[in-house]
């Protein structure tokens, strides 16, 4: 009885996080605001609306992420989205 529990919660957990995946619209919208909220002459220049346009959209099912020159840009899982920091990728 116990595994048919642990199976279903496991098969409705897979199923939430397919149906909660962001879509592509979701992280560009919270692209546009991390770019406005880290800057107030790119939130002035709308630099968050040119990089959500030329970002790329990838879902892998019960997850996703946008990319820009092969560089990862945000990242999402049951319906919410982090934009990482373009520091990250670079070496000092």
């Amino acid at each position: 009885m116990s595994r048919v529990i642990w199976f279903s919660a496991g098969a409705l957990a897979v199923v939430l996080a397919i149906v909660l995946n962001p879509s592509a619209e979701r992280h560009r919208d919270k692209i546009k605001e991390a770019v406005a909220e880290r800057s107030q002459l790119a939130a002035v220049l709308h630099l968050g609306n040119l990089t959500a346009f030329v970002s790329n959209y990838h879902s892998l099912g019960v997850a996703s992420y946008t990319t820009v020159n092969d560089k990862l840009l945000s990242f999402g899982l049951l319906g919410m989205v982090f934009v990482t920091d373009g520091d990250s990728g670079k070496s000092r």
